[in-house]
């Protein structure tokens, strides 16, 4: 059979966020663009359509919140919008990566991430305000807390929806269920894209190639290799297509690795739902309403400090060490005090909730806890708060407890109301933090002499460099279009 050749002026390997921003930034530089995804169309989107869709970007106040949505006068009059200026941005970039991000990437996701914004606004994209997760009304002012004012009308899906309608409507070529298997070159320059389809082989050449087909999340051999015994039994939250073929393509011909390849976002994830993200279900399994409660393992033991902070800043790493704990599983404790502060997803039907008026009834309906452990540990935990300090959802309250192996520093309420309630999770996965190295302020790879490779950009979850051991929440959907609107607009102009 006769292999099929499609030219076009740049190839998009992915179809996720990323991907979308860099067809649409070509397009806009008058190139013909293609786009390939191993997806079928129904199952196409990437990670980006199972993310939350809230967005962490640089603003100095309301005036920056009105260029991304219309507001009323009462929202601008009854709400304070507070910032996020560059500043804390970039501290919060820096803190929770022990600031091993990489200085030229992070100060260009820092600072364009509000330009990247109003750009996907202009692409079809929707904002609204982000009331649903991390607001509450303070003294009949409603505030935001963890900097994250916004939320994608839809979330990820939303997002998805909006920008491939505008992918198709400026002409971006989609070809379905088609898996990129290897690079193309000629005398070291990438030509083009060699793909599997139900047909056969299908190649794609082109000037320009810019891989966003995600990290390596879906394959649990890559897991293990890179990210440790046990990363096998992981759940993956997102798409099961991203399984690291992108990586291993530009590995091949000499690109650059870069960044935390043992590095993962990983999260307190339901523990009894599908081996990968299902999208009829798409927020059924988040558990990220931790800091409100204890956090029990299999012992009946606490072993992180659920109030560390913001449920933002800790809870891509805690599934990691949820992972840890004996047999991958932990149960969130909360008692009826903090019943009402609950994330709206704790009372889906797909959830695994045991709830019981005595503690002792709880210990003894969680069958696979220690029951001796869980108690001591409960009371324990209760004693040990300091209750001078005033409970405060909305702010670190300081309400801690004092003497324990692990302490508690922020929202320590006493497990003393009934009814009780413990929510099964063990760990989720989203994606590789392991990368390649790229230019920073154009996408194009580098390969391993530091020389850029002709023809090959990458953007999204293939950037390395950005995340290390932890990740502040909702910087993956502005980071993939902050650079994926890099590599497009650099592999659009550079056709000549």
């Amino acid at each position: 059979m006769k292999e099929k050749i499609i030219n076009s002026d740049v190839i998009i390997v992915g179809k996720g966020n990323a991907a979308l921003c860099s067809a649409l930034a070509a397009v806009d530089q008058g190139a013909k663009v293609v786009m390939i995804e191993a997806a079928s169309e129904q199952e196409s989107g990437g990670n980006s359509r199972f993310a939350g869709g809230v967005m962490r970007f640089a603003y100095d106040g309301v005036s920056d919140i009105k260029k991304l949505c219309d507001l009323q006068p009462n929202e601008i009059k009854d709400v304070d919008w507070e910032s996020n200026t560059k500043e804390e941005f970039f501290d919060d970039l820096c803190n929770v990566t022990n600031y091993k991000t990489d200085p030229q990437l992070s100060e260009i996701l820092v600072s364009e991430s509000l330009d990247a914004m109003v750009w996907l606004r202009e692409q079809g994209a929707h904002f609204t305000p982000n009331y649903r997760h991390q607001s509450a009304v303070i003294n009949k002012k409603r505030k935001f807390f963890g900097r994250m004012p916004l939320w994608m009308v839809g979330g990820g899906p939303g997002l998805v929806s909006d920008l491939t309608k505008s992918a198709i409507k400026k002409g971006v070529l989609i070809h379905y269920n088609t898996r990129a298997v290897s690079l193309i070159t000629e005398n070291f320059d990438v030509v083009g894209v060699n793909a599997k389809t139900s047909d056969g082989l299908v190649q794609f050449f082109a000037k320009n190639t810019v891989l966003a087909c995600g990290g390596f999340e879906a394959n649990p051999e890559w897991r293990t290799k890179y990210l440790g015994p046990g990363w096998d039994l992981a759940k993956v939250r997102g798409t099961r297509f991203n399984v690291g073929e992108g990586l291993k393509m530009s590995l091949d011909i000499g690109a650059q690795s870069f960044g935390n390849w043992s590095g993962r976002h990983a999260v307190s994830w339901e523990r009894y739902s599908p081996e990968f993200g299902d999208l009829s279900i798409p927020e059924s399994s988040y558990r990220h309403s931790f800091p409100l409660s204890i956090m029990i393992n299999a012992d009946g033991k606490r072993f992180v400090d659920e109030g560390a902070e913001f449920y933002n800043y800790t809870y891509a790493k805690y599934g990691a060490e949820v992972l840890k704990q004996p047999q991958q599983f932990s149960y969130q404790v909360f008692d009826s005090k903090v019943k009402n502060l609950l994330r709206p997803e704790y009372g889906d039907k797909k959830v695994t909730r045991i709830v019981a008026n005595t503690i002792e009834e709880l210990a003894d309906k969680m069958e696979d806890v220690n029951r001796d452990g869980l108690i001591e540990t409960i009371k324990n935990y209760n004693s040990s708060i300091n209750q001078k300090i005033k409970f405060d959802h909305s702010k670190k309250d300081g309400r801690k407890t004092i003497g324990l192996e692990v302490n508690k520093t922020n929202w320590a309420n006493t497990i003393d109301t009934p009814p009780f309630e413990a929510y099964a999770v063990t760990c989720g996965i989203t994606f590789t933090f392991g990368g390649l190295k790229t230019v920073p302020d154009t996408g194009q790879v580098l390969d391993v002499n530091d020389i850029p490779m002709s023809g090959l950009y990458a953007a999204g979850e293939m950037v390395g460099g950005i995340f290390y051991f932890n990740y502040p929440a909702g910087t993956g959907l502005v980071s993939g279009t902050v650079f994926g609107r890099i590599a497009g607009k650099s592999a659009g102009s550079s056709l000549t």
